[in-house]
């Protein structure tokens, strides 16, 4: 594979569908809820969102906060921040920071509902729409923040097929939306973290490929997890088979006779990652 570059085309119908309908309903929204996995705070982000949701206010949820490498999410935090961006972080596991994302919304509907009363109107309800790529949390967002299960939640990208409007309270309602990607996957790096971190499905790219990239990306950032977890303080890429024999060992991945088995191994690495096994990582650099 190129350095770069790839290929990979990947637009299921329903994500064509997904764009089409939000513009169609776009005059409807107020705020725009963009929902991004804090492990990868560039390559899960929407690269033409800002085309289709125009100059609509917009809140950037970093979700799976608890499963980041802080530090490094907070330096795009900041990034963002200074691009206009009013940013918050959430642990979905655990609610944390939701009520300040209720209040931030609101703050962003004061003078609208100003001008309306001032015009003897009622204030009205903010309308929001939930936008994000596959698996980056936005269906448990949404039920979190109603309280209840009200949107279907899978550990796989594309679960979510149809805008649904779902009441939050007497001031809030949501219009959630399957995921999103891009037609094509130009970015070799941007396309390697999405599947490593389960955002794009996994026959997209040779899992394979995925595996032995998240194993470089531990050894490039976080060599102790690679040491504690896989029983290895290097990846030799030009041996990768003796650094997948010894994860073998480590992790039980062996068939009759001792023999490693790759299969096992890839999936060991990447259930790893996609139950939240793994944590302290961001992928992404700025």
């Amino acid at each position: 594979m190129n350095e770069n570059k790839t290929n990979i085309n990947w637009y299921p119908g329903h994500m064509a569908k997904t764009k089409r309908l939000i513009s169609e309903n776009l005059g409807l929204i107020d705020v725009v809820y963009e929902v991004i996995d804090a492990r990868m705070p560039y390559s899960s982000k929407i690269k033409d969102i800002d085309n289709l949701l125009k100059d609509k206010k917009r809140i950037l949820i970093m979700t799976k906060y608890d499963l980041c490498d802080i530090n490094e999410t907070n330096k795009w935090v900041k990034y963002y921040e200074k691009l206009g961006y009013k940013v918050i972080c959430l642990n979905l596991n655990n609610n944390t920071n939701l009520n300040n994302l209720i209040n931030i919304t609101n703050s962003l509907m004061i003078d609208e509902n100003n001008k309306r009363l001032e015009k003897g109107m009622k204030e009205r309800k903010t309308r929001v729409l939930v936008v994000g790529i596959p698996n980056v949390g936005k269906s448990t967002l949404i039920n979190r923040l109603v309280g209840k299960k009200v949107a279907n939640v899978g550990n796989k990208p594309g679960v979510t097929t149809n805008l649904n409007w779902i009441r939050v309270n007497s001031n809030i309602e949501l219009l959630d939306t399957p995921g999103i990607l891009w037609p094509k996957l130009d970015e070799n790096i941007v396309a390697l973290n999405l599947a490593s971190l389960t955002a794009i499905k996994e026959e997209i790219l040779p899992i394979d490929i995925v595996v032995i990239h998240i194993l470089n990306m531990l050894d490039k950032y976080y060599n102790e997890i690679l040491v504690s977890r896989f029983g290895i303080d290097h990846i030799d890429n030009n041996d990768i088979e003796n650094s997948l024999n010894v994860i073998a060992s480590k992790r039980g991945c062996l068939m009759k006779g001792g023999i490693p088995d790759y299969d096992k191994i890839y999936m060991v690495i990447m259930n790893d990652i996609k139950l939240g096994n793994i944590k302290g990582i961001t992928f992404d650099r700025i």
